[in-house]
C-alpha cells in the first residue's frame, strides 16, 4: 500500500511502498477513504510529542470501510463505514478503565503516535475504540469529527454550564464547538492570531458574538474558556477574562510553556483544567447530537502525497476549517 511515512522527528513525510497491516484478534482491517489533518499531527511530526514509534504512519481522523476482521470483532462487518479517533486503545483493567475513563490509562495507546495512522490506504485498528459514523456525512466532511470534533466536545463539557464562553484560537475544533455551543444558546467570544482578519470573519459568519484579537479583553467577562491554540501565553489572558468561578480548559496534548502568573487573575475560585484525549462515551454522545444540529465542517482537501503541504498549511494558518487527506474516493453523505 501507499503511505506517507514519518522516519524521524522534524523530517518531512516520505511517500512509500510498504506492506499493509494485517488485523490482529479484535482488530479491524480498515480501507482509509479519508484523514483528517490535526494540529497533534504537526506536534508529532516536528518532534514535540517524544514518544512516537518510528517510522511511523501518521494521521488519527479516519474515515473508511472495513475490508476485513479478525477474529473477536462482533460490532463490525466487512464493508461498514467507520471512523478511527486519536485513543486508539487502552489497558481495558484499570481503575480509570473500569470507571469509564480510558482516557487517562497509563497504557493507552494513539493512532497515528504508537499505532499506524491513517495517511496510507489501510489501517489496523481496535475495534473497540472505532465509531460507525452518521450516515449524512460525506468522508471528507466527517473526518475532522474524529478528532477536532470528539475531543472539542469534551473540552465543551468540561466547560461546564457557561453561557458566555471564549475560544482561544480559531481552527478547526473551535469552527466545529461554535456550531455546538449556539445550539445550546451559548454567546461565544472569537480569540484569534492578531490580526487574523479571516479567522475572525469565519467566526463572525458562524455566530461569534465578538470576535478580536488573542491580546484583547472581550467587552464583558467570561464565563468559561477554552484554550486551542498551543500557546501557553493564552492561558493567564483567558484567566483574566472569565470572571470569579469561571474555568479555563486547556483543549490540547501539547501547549508551550506556561509563563508565571499572579494568583489574583486564579483567585475567585477559577478553575485551570486540561482535557486529555477522550472516551467512547464522548463519541457516543457527540455523534448522537452532530446530525441534529447539523454540525456542518468546511474542508480544504488534499491529495495522499501532499500530506507535507497540508501539514506545513496548517502551520502557518493558511486556511480556516480543517484540512483532509483524500486517500481514496471519497464517498459523498445525504447532506454535506
Amino acid at each position: 500500500m501507499r503511505a506517507m511515512l514519518l522516519e524521524a522527528p522534524g523530517r518531512p513525510l516520505r511517500e512509500v511502498e510498504i506492506p499493509a497491516p494485517r488485523p490482529r484478534r479484535g482488530e479491524l482491517l480498515v480501507q482509509v477513504h479519508a484523514c483528517g489533518v490535526c494540529r497533534t499531527d504537526l506536534h508529532v511530526v516536528d518532534g514535540e510529542l517524544t514518544e512516537p514509534k518510528l517510522p511511523l504512519v501518521p494521521g488519527h481522523q479516519i474515515v473508511g470501510r472495513v475490508a476485513a476482521i479478525a477474529p473477536g470483532v462482533e460490532r463490525f462487518a466487512v464493508g461498514d463505514r467507520v471512523g478511527v479517533p486519536w485513543l486508539g486503545g487502552s489497558c481495558g483493567a484499570c481503575g480509570y478503565c473500569t470507571s469509564g475513563r480510558e482516557n487517562l490509562c497509563d497504557g493507552a495507546r494513539y493512532t497515528g503516535y504508537q499505532i499506524d495512522g491513517g495517511f496510507a490506504e489501510c489501517c489496523a485498528a481496535d475495534a473497540r475504540f472505532c465509531f460507525p459514523l452518521p450516515a449524512r456525512y460525506g468522508d471528507l466532511q466527517a473526518a475532522p469529527l474524529l478528532c477536532a470534533g470528539l475531543i472539542g466536545y469534551r473540552s465543551l463539557r468540561m466547560a461546564g454550564e457557561a453561557q458566555r464562553i471564549g475560544f482561544y484560537g480559531f481552527g478547526a475544533s473551535a469552527h466545529i464547538l461554535i456550531q455546538i455551543a449556539r445550539f445550546q444558546g451559548r454567546e461565544v467570544f472569537v480569540f484569534t492570531r492578531p490580526g487574523d482578519a479571516a479567522a475572525q470573519r469565519f467566526a463572525r459568519e458562524l455566530g461569534a458574538t465578538w470576535a478580536g484579537d488573542s491580546d484583547r479583553e472581550p467587552p464583558r467577562p467570561l464565563d468559561a474558556a477554552i484554550v486551542f491554540a498551543p500557546v501557553g501565553g493564552l492561558v493567564p489572558a483567558a484567566l483574566r477574562a472569565v470572571g470569579k468561578g469561571g474555568v479555563v480548559v486547556c483543549a490540547g496534548i501539547h501547549m508551550s510553556k506556561i509563563p508565571a502568573f499572579p494568583y489574583s487573575i486564579l483567585w475567585g475560585e477559577r478553575v485551570l483544567r486540561s482535557v486529555a484525549n477522550l472516551t467512547r462515551r464522548d463519541g457516543e454522545e457527540f455523534f448522537a447530537l452532530a446530525p441534529q444540529i447539523p454540525v456542518r465542517t468546511e474542508v480544504h482537501p488534499y491529495p495522499l502525497s501532499d500530506a507535507n503541504r497540508a501539514l506545513d498549511d496548517l502551520r502557518e494558518g493558511r486556511f480556516t476549517g480543517a484540512a483532509v487527506i483524500a486517500v481514496e474516493t471519497a464517498a459523498e453523505g445525504a447532506g454535506d
